[in-house]
Order: C-alpha cells, then sequence, then structure tokens
C-alpha cells in the first residue's frame, strides 16, 4: 500500500472511532452534530483511499484541492468499490451531516444508532472488500455504537417518530419548530433513498408536518424509506446492520456529468414533480425580485442546464419550471457576485435591444 493512502486511510478509521465515541457519550450535549460531523468525513477519507489503493486520482488536472465527497462516491462506484445500494448510506449521513453542521437537525435515539450502525457496517465492508483488513482489529475493544433501544425495522422506526411528531404538533404545545426539526432528519434519510441531495425546504417540512397531524401513512409521506428494509446479523463486534432495496423507486446509476443526475439518480416518473417552481416560485425562494431573477438566470446560464430548468409541455401548452436545484445553486453563487452590477447590466442590454426593435418597427413604418 502506498504511503499516501496508509495515511489517508489511518485518517479515515480515526474519524469513525473518534464519531463512535462521541455515540456512546452519556452527556448530549452537541453529540447527535459531533456523531454525524466525524463520521461523515471518516466516509471521504475511506473512499478517497480506496480510490488511490485501485490506481485512481483524488485530484483533478491542475486543481489544488482533491475531489469532494459526491465525485468521491462516483468514482466510487464506478471502480465497484461501493454498491448503488451502499451508495443510499453515504448520502443519508452526509445530507444529515450538511444540515447538523450548518443548521438545525433532531434525531431520535433510534435514528441516531441506525445511521451510526449502518455506517460502521458499510465501513466495515469496505475496508475488508478493498483493504482485506478487519475493523475489529483497529478498534479499542471498548469502541462499538452500544444502544439500549436499537431500531427494529424501518416500518418501526418511522412509526414511532411519527408519533412523537404528532404529539409535539398538539394544538397549545407551541412546538412546531422542534417537529419540523425532528421531520427534516426523515426527510433527509427519504430523499437520499430517492436520490435528491438538497436539503428539505421549509415549506416541504411544513406539508409534511400537515400530513402528519392528518394522520397520513408514513408509506405516503415516505415513499424512498417505505422502499428499503433493514438487515441485521451478528453479535458483538460481528454485528452488521445494512439498508438494502425491496419493490418501489428502481435505483440505476448514471454516468458522472449526466444533468440533473445525483450520486445515485432515482428515476423521475412525474417531471413535474422534480421541475417544481415557475420563476415567481423561484424569485421568492431566493429573495431576488423577479426581474432580478431573470438577469441572474441569464448570467448563471441555468437555461442551458436541464439540471436546474426544462420547458415542459402539457397538451399545447409549454411551461419553463426550474428545479430545486436551481435555488441551490443561485444561493451557492450569490455570496461570490455583485447581483447590481449584473443587474444593471442586464437592463442595459435589454434597452439596446428593445430600442433596437422600436427602430426597426418606425423605419418599416415609415417606408409604408
Amino acid at each position: 500500500m502506498k504511503k499516501e493512502t496508509k495515511l489517508i486511510l489511518e485518517k479515515a478509521i480515526d474519524s469513525l472511532i473518534l464519531s463512535i465515541e462521541h455515540f456512546n457519550r452519556p452527556d448530549d450535549r452537541g453529540r447527535i452534530e459531533a456523531v454525524l460531523i466525524l463520521l461523515d468525513p471518516s466516509f471521504e477519507l475511506l473512499l478517497k483511499a480506496a480510490i488511490l489503493h485501485k490506481g485512481d486520482k483524488i485530484r483533478k488536472k491542475r486543481e489544488n484541492q482533491t475531489i469532494g465527497f459526491d465525485l468521491c462516491v462516483k468514482t466510487a462506484i464506478s471502480h465497484k468499490i461501493v454498491t448503488a445500494e451502499q451508495a443510499l448510506t453515504l448520502q443519508t449521513i452526509n445530507g444529515l451531516r450538511d444540515v447538523a453542521q450548518h443548521y438545525i437537525v433532531e434525531l431520535s435515539e433510534q435514528h441516531l444508532y441506525l445511521q451510526s450502525q449502518t455506517g460502521l457496517t458499510l465501513f466495515k465492508d469496505i475496508l475488508g472488500d478493498i483493504f482485506q483488513k478487519d475493523l475489529a482489529e483497529e478498534l479499542p475493544k471498548r469502541v462499538l455504537p452500544l444502544s439500549t433501544t436499537p431500531p427494529l425495522d424501518i416500518a418501526t422506526l418511522f412509526e414511532n417518530e411519527l408519533e412523537e411528531i404528532k404529539k409535539l404538533l398538539l394544538p397549545k404545545t407551541r412546538h412546531r419548530v422542534e417537529a419540523t426539526n425532528r421531520l427534516r432528519g426523515l426527510a433527509i434519510f427519504d430523499g437520499a433513498v430517492r436520490g435528491e441531495t438538497l436539503q428539505p425546504s421549509q415549506s416541504n417540512l411544513n406539508k409534511l408536518a400537515d400530513q402528519a397531524k392528518q394522520e397520513k401513512e408514513w408509506q405516503e409521506m415516505f415513499p424512498g424509506a417505505a422502499s428499503i428494509n433493514l438487515t441485521s446479523d451478528g453479535t458483538g463486534y460481528n454485528i452488521s446492520l445494512r439498508i438494502t432495496k425491496k419493490e418501489g423507486p428502481p435505483v440505476h446509476l448514471v454516468p458522472e456529468g449526466t444533468p440533473g443526475a445525483t450520486v445515485v439518480a432515482i428515476k423521475r416518473v412525474n417531471e413535474l414533480d422534480f421541475y417544481n417552481l415557475s420563476h415567481t416560485q423561484l424569485a421568492e425562494n431566493v429573495g431576488l425580485t423577479s426581474p432580478k431573477t431573470t438577469a441572474l438566470v441569464r448570467y448563471l446560464k441555468l437555461k442551458e442546464d436541464n439540471k436546474y430548468f426544462k420547458q415542459i409541455t402539457i397538451g399545447k401548452s409549454k411551461f419553463g419550471r426550474y428545479s430545486q436545484e436551481a435555488i441551490h445553486k443561485i444561493k451557492e453563487e450569490l455570496p461570490k457576485i455583485d447581483i447590481d452590477e449584473i443587474w444593471q447590466e442586464y437592463r442595459h442590454r435589454r434597452e439596446k435591444v428593445n430600442a433596437t426593435h422600436n427602430n426597426r418597427i418606425a423605419h418599416r413604418r415609415s417606408r409604408t
């Protein structure tokens, strides 16, 4: 094994052990966030070590930074380091880490255990398959995620979660914020299974909260989660917990760079579910006026990439629709640009175009 690969692998195992250590901490202060923030990079480092071990590179040509998480997963799938099903676990952990690090998420003890134990199992599988190493030999004997209330199955986990959420949503309890924070973790889990990498919007969480109050079945609220199983075996150091697909949305791999595709993409049944934003709704979500949003869409060339935009035809009518990815892209780019300068340039260009158009009309009229 090359020295760089060995050092990265050691860091990956260190991060995993620290994650488990925080899981077993008796103090709950910051515990959920610490577990996720340490568990996620353990996988990115593990995948980078595996990619190097397979003879590939973790830096693009003429770039100083190593590849990011999504590209790590795509490359790992192409090299058969992980399968499509295993990538679902990676996407879920990454999504939960993102919100834990940048906003707020509440996970029940069962949900946190599920993510930690499926993560540990996947780490063990990759380490054994790619490096022929036994994770038990790398871990201190006391290091293992321990829970007095491990989840029995996906159905029980989601049913129990929704029961607690319904209690938070009872009239006059004033716990709606806590309820939506708890729904966020479930929505990220469900979205990862369905191939979505964006964080759930507040409007989506409010919709889920309303559905919970209306006693809607969890399978209807979270169809992605309803399409998977938990399979477990072993005891002690050999305990394994894996997420496996059952009948439901089909998982299929797509080539790297395919527009609109996530790491593991789920076939879209209804394109309006994906391109679910009008121009006005897009403007509202990014906090800009409609004209400034038009200028920014043109500047970022969003209409040239069907990851962000598509012309939908219904009958004889055509509608321009944007995806949730367009919100993410605009919010990512806004801090880097001067929107007022882009707006002024757009206005100036439009005024020139309108003036030219008016002159042509006036010229035609004068000739008649």
